[in-house]
């Protein structure tokens, strides 16, 4: 029982699109990433998921809409919806996540971006 300072975590990798997992909560886990550019149409059949953007600005596309989610602002994706989240101009956002623990990280989708395996840091 530490305090986790978030910034310093961000600061110990650098692969985009590969979260690292800071802390089990009960059966949620809470993981860092950085991403940059677009991601995978994917859905999460039976799992909601947390985004917590600490730097920059994150686009949460969906079939109908994209949020714009900024610095310091949270969003949640329901089960089931299908969802891409996306930066632009070549931005790295830094991102707090929160799902369940064995959540798929695309989803149903493989992709040459699919983890497998979230780092423990």
């Amino acid at each position: 029982m530490k305090p986790i300072n978030l910034a310093q975590k961000h600061n110990t990798f650098n692969k985009l699109w590969h979260p690292h997992q800071i802390a089990i909560v009960d059966d949620m886990q809470v993981l860092l990433a950085k991403i940059q550019g677009e991601f995978v149409w994917h859905a999460h059949e039976h799992e909601d998921e947390l985004f917590q953007v600490l730097k920059g600005t994150l686009y949460m596309q969906f079939r109908d809409r994209t949020e714009t989610v900024k610095e310091g602002e949270l969003i949640v994706v329901p089960k089931g919806v299908e969802h891409c989240p996306s930066t632009r101009n070549g931005e790295v956002v830094e991102l707090l996540l929160f799902e369940r623990l064995g959540t798929a990280h695309t989803g149903d989708v493989k992709h040459r971006l699919t983890q497998n395996h979230y780092p423990k840091i």
